[in-house]
């Protein structure tokens, strides 16, 4: 039987672009966001509450380019003092079952993570080590 690669069988490939936009969804913040967004809408400084490590600079530019991607919209509510919302949008909701997922996996392997993580280290650190050497 001949052997098939992705290609062969119609699966995706990852290019330059795959990986532009992937990163910008799997930044620091931005799954935060989203997750956040998922429940309800919110205000700029509901979500910097709901995401309080988050600086006001790094927030606002993870929600531009959420907003630029097409996962969020910025709506302007005309009250006085005029209020701006974050939502969700229908794009940006087809991605809370994969979010769920990749926290789920995150959840599950992360205890194997650490132990390989540990065991690297520790490895790493005994090749760094100098050898004993003996004294009559």
């Amino acid at each position: 039987m001949p052997e098939t690669s992705p290609a062969d069988i119609g699966a995706p490939q990852l290019t330059a672009q795959h990986r532009e936009l992937l990163d910008q969804m799997l930044d620091k913040w931005s799954l935060q966001i989203m997750d956040a967004l998922c429940g309800k809408s919110l205000r700029f400084n509901e979500l910097r509450r709901a995401i309080p490590v988050v600086t006001q600079k790094s927030l606002t530019t993870a929600l531009r380019r959420l907003e630029r991607n097409g996962m969020v919209e910025r709506v302007v509510i005309g009250t006085r003092p005029v209020a701006v919302e974050y939502r969700i949008t229908p794009l940006g909701k087809s991605l809370q079952g994969l979010i769920d997922a990749l926290l789920h996996w995150a959840t599950v392997t992360l205890p194997d993570v650490e132990r390989a993580r540990a065991r690297f280290d520790e490895e790493a650190q005994t090749a760094h080590e100098p050898a004993a050497t003996a004294h009559p």
